[in-house]
C-alpha cells in the first residue's frame, strides 16, 4: 500500500460522512438526527459531516420503516454509496417495524433489504445514541478499510500496474 492511500485511509478513520434517508418514518428520527449534528451533542468532534448526495458518504443513516415505495430507492441509494460502507438503522421502525408492523404497505424492516451494521434502538432515539451509533460505525468502516487493505498485497498491485501498462 502506498502513502497516499495510507494517509487517505487514516484521513477517513477521523471523518465519516453520512447521507441520511428517510423511508418512511414519522419523522421523529429525522429530527433527532438533524439534532445530533447541532453544537449541543456535536457529532462534528468525530468529524461527521452531512451530505447531500449518498456518492460522497461513507455512512447510510436510514429512518423508518421500508415502504414499497422506498424499498427500490434504498436499494439504489445503497449501491451508489461507495465502498467500503456502513449502514446505521436509526429508530426502532427499521430495525422491526415497530408499531407499524401488520400495515399492508411495509414490506419489513431494513435487514431483509441491505446489510445493517448498527442499530440505534429507540422510538425516537436520543441525539447522543444516534452519535454513539454513528462512532461504532465509523469503527466498522475503519476495520474494514484496514482489512481492505491488508488484502492488497505488493504481488497484486505489481501485477495491476503491468497489466495497466500494457
Amino acid at each position: 500500500m502506498n502513502l497516499w492511500t495510507r494517509l487517505l485511509f487514516a484521513c477517513r478513520r477521523r471523518s465519516p460522512w453520512i447521507f441520511h434517508m428517510n423511508s418512511g418514518s414519522c419523522n421523529g428520527c429525522d429530527i433527532e438526527l438533524i439534532a445530533s449534528l447541532t453544537p449541543r451533542y456535536d457529532a462534528e468532534q468525530l468529524g461527521v459531516l452531512l451530505q447531500g448526495s449518498p456518492r460522497h458518504a461513507d455512512i447510510l443513516c436510514v429512518t423508518g420503516p421500508v415502504t414499497h415505495t422506498a424499498a427500490p430507492a434504498i436499494h439504489t441509494v445503497y449501491e451508489q454509496v461507495c465502498g467500503p460502507k456502513a449502514v446505521i438503522a436509526i429508530g426502532s421502525c427499521p430495525a422491526s417495524t415497530n408499531v407499524f408492523i401488520d400495515s399492508r404497505v411495509l414490506v419489513g424492516p431494513l435487514d431483509k433489504h441491505i446489510p445493517v451494521d448498527v442499530f440505534v434502538p429507540g422510538c425516537p432515539p436520543r441525539p447522543d445514541a444516534i452519535v454513539r451509533g454513528i462512532a461504532a460505525a465509523a469503527n466498522i468502516l475503519a476495520e474494514r478499510r484496514d482489512n481492505a487493505a491488508k488484502a492488497e498485497s505488493p504481488a497484486t498491485s505489481i501485477t495491476n500496474r503491468e497489466e495497466a501498462r500494457s
